[in-house]
């Protein structure tokens, strides 16, 4: 399953590559802990877990993995072929954000929830950054958008908003908070991830997918809910 991941980077820095994929999924966790602990709005796709959090007697983090193996089952039909990125993408995310929330205190007051909102999007975005220059296969979301672009002929762009648009509402909706956090999120992080893929050096050099204008692609102006973000495959198998 993951020969193909592991062949495209063999003999160009493994290690350091397997460094930077689960640093940045372990932040990734982090970062989604420090938005929820802000309560002042989460990533789309976060609004769509918390929405069924309310609902169910499980934690936020097995409802992460729950919902990447569901995705990760929709690619099937799409003939997409998962990396070990992919598969660490569910385990990992879904272990930090559990972890990283037990260790959080309760936050009060607006400015140190706002600081946790801020500092939220600006780690998801540089954890984002680390595993995408991993080049080891993209997260389950990110796959699911770029098969449907491959198997529909339609925009990333137009793909990617009507998902993460169908999944912010299904979680408001659910119950998800939805705020001004989700809108700086979908605003920023694309911005934020090629600033840091652009200028720091470490990240620059391990990119495996082409040019930054390629891995990150902003959603249109008329919409805000731009998501997580993700990365174009070199072989067209899935950030």
């Amino acid at each position: 399953m993951f020969s193909s991941s592991l062949r495209a980077v063999s003999g160009r820095r493994l290690p350091s590559r397997l460094v930077a994929l689960y640093v940045g999924l372990w932040l990734y966790g982090a970062s989604m802990s420090l938005m929820i602990a802000g309560g002042l709005g989460v990533n789309p796709w976060d609004v769509f877990h918390q929405g069924i959090e309310s609902h169910v007697s499980l934690s936020f983090g097995t409802i992460t993995a729950i919902t990447g193996v569901a995705v990760l089952l929709m690619w099937i039909p799409l003939r997409q072929r998962p990396g070990l990125g992919t598969v660490s993408n569910v385990v990992v995310i879904a272990v930090a954000v559990d972890a990283t929330s037990a260790l959080l205190p309760h936050l009060d007051g607006l400015l140190i929830r706002s600081l946790a909102m801020v500092s939220g999007i600006v780690v998801n975005a540089f954890a984002t950054a680390l595993y995408i220059g991993a080049g080891m296969g993209p997260g389950p979301r990110d796959g699911l958008m770029t098969g449907l672009v491959a198997r529909t002929g339609w925009s990333i762009r137009l793909t990617r908003t009507g998902i993460e648009l169908t999944v912010v509402l299904t979680g408001w909706l659910l119950g998800g908070t939805l705020g001004v956090g989700t809108v700086l999120y979908a605003l920023g992080v694309g911005p934020l991830v090629q600033l840091f893929m652009t200028h720091l050096p470490a990240l620059r050099n391990t990119s495996t997918v082409g040019p930054v204008t390629e891995i990150i692609e902003p959603a249109s102006s008329a919409t805000v809910f731009d998501g997580t973000p993700s990365a174009r495959e070199e072989s067209s198998t899935g950030t």
